[in-house]
């Protein structure tokens, strides 16, 4: 079977062996969950319960009036301890529901199976979707029921599901597709028929060839759907690369995947989708990677949302000496966390901890001009211009060198010899350009 990939890229060493074998493993109910109000890209919710509440699993416990947000339900049953501001693995603090368990587990009543796929139409099965707060589980947490609606004037034909899992380390993705292969497909099925589209696709590394295995067995009667292995390389897993290496199609600079025709969700997005559908649950659980040469039992955990990422580190045996670092996700795009007393949102895919000799300390040089970070950047930006231009204010250039069309991949930090780190200012750069933007 041939392998498809996109241009540029890097291969970073992906260290996926420490947890790729491992199977799903229930976590332990935590005592208290700590439920952010805001885990989505877009308005924050307010609370719908109060200090004092009898809750269930299952139950609404914040929702937003705007379009681009996602109500939170609760993952536990118990009593409302607290509505405050916490801190989040981000740093930012935002308000959520501190909730006590009763050990009981009751089901909320509104938890109940949404009727067949074939006897739901589209719009219904969008609205179960936004009903259950699911939202992008690959580490955006975008709200799944916006890309679902295409903007005026857009066509979209193909939806591609992301079972790339580029980051290293991470395992989780892999895992659902090898063990629940069916409800993935039951999920892009469901996603294919709100979009009105015939013809989905899901993209696999081709390091995980059970994965693929999995798929194409679960697919073979699917005559709409394909499974496209693609080349092991990083970030494969990032929307523009994969249209462009399942379909041949690009994004154009300042677009969506909607202007190559085309929606991407990820596997265990679609996961979550079909137990929405087929059990009534809510998004309240997730998988995490627990992992790194820094942790004593490397796992991968079904967690319950709002535990505390303390609590999941000693259920997989707790810090192997003194650790180096923790970084909640993969290592290339995720958050080094300074606290790790904060609580698993919906996004959080991985607890990665490194050892204090994997950990390097480091002054940057200057730029040596070798054009590396130009050669493997995917979206064809000059990343150490783009730098330049964020550490002297220059922003109107970086606008029309097109800053905004960076993915955060971090390929040209990595490859940088001179260790610059270039897309810590590329970040700074986007945010003032997007602020300067909504001052206008």
């Amino acid at each position: 079977m041939k392998v498809k990939t996109f241009k540029q890229g890097i291969h970073p060493a992906y260290n996926k062996e420490l947890t790729a074998g491992k199977a799903l493993q229930k976590a332990k109910d935590p005592a208290q969950v700590v439920i952010p109000l805001q885990q989505n890209i877009g308005a924050p919710c307010e609370p719908l319960v109060k200090v004092g509440d009898q809750v269930k699993v299952g139950q609404k416990i914040g929702e937003s009036q705007s379009f681009v947000s996602a109500p939170i339900h609760s993952s536990i049953s118990g009593v409302v301890k607290a509505i405050r501001e916490v801190e989040v693995g981000t740093g930012r603090k935002t308000l959520a529901v501190i909730i006590e368990s009763d050990g009981q587990n009751t089901l909320h009543e509104d938890v109940k199976p949404k009727g067949d796929l074939d006897s739901l139409s589209g719009d219904e099965i969008r609205e179960i979707i936004r009903e259950a707060g699911i939202v992008g589980m690959g580490g955006a947490m975008f709200p799944t029921h916006v890309k679902l609606s295409v903007p005026e004037g857009k066509t979209v034909d193909t939806v591609i599901l992301n079972g790339a899992e580029c980051e290293p380390y991470l395992t989780v993705d892999h895992r659902i597709m090898i063990e629940h292969p069916e409800e993935v497909v039951y999920g892009l099925k469901a996603l294919m028929k709100v979009l009105n589209v015939n013809k989905g696709y899901i993209g696999i590394e081709d390091n995980k060839s059970d994965a693929i295995e999995a798929m194409i067995k679960a697919t073979e009667n699917e005559p709409e759907i394909e499974v496209v292995p693609l080349e092991t390389k990083y970030p494969q897993g990032g929307e523009k690369m994969l249209i462009t290496a399942v379909t041949g199609r690009e994004v154009p600079s300042g677009g969506l995947p909607a202007d190559a025709g085309c929606v991407v969700n990820n596997v265990t997005t679609a996961y979550a989708i079909a137990k929405a559908i087929k059990t009534g649950m809510p998004l309240i659980e997730r998988p995490v990677t627990i992992t790194g040469r820094g942790i004593k039992e490397p796992k991968n955990l079904m967690v319950k949302i709002g535990t505390s990422v303390a609590e999941l580190i000693e259920q997989a045996g707790g810090f192997k000496g003194k650790p180096g670092k923790v970084i909640l996700g993969g290592p290339m795009m995720g958050i080094s966390a300074h606290n790790i007393d904060v609580p698993v949102l919906k996004g959080t895919s991985g607890i990665l901890v490194l050892t204090a000799d994997e950990v390097e300390d480091f002054e940057p040089r200057p730029c040596i001009r070798c054009a590396r970070c130009v050669d493997v950047c995917p979206v064809f930006l000059m990343p150490v211009t783009l730098a330049n231009y964020a550490q002297h204010d220059m922003f109107a250039e970086l606008e029309n060198y097109n800053v905004l069309d960076c993915i955060e991949c971090g390929s040209c930090s990595y490859i940088c010899p001179a260790k610059r780190p270039l897309l810590h200012y590329i970040r700074l750069g986007k945010a003032e350009v997007l602020a300067q933007r909504r001052k206008k």
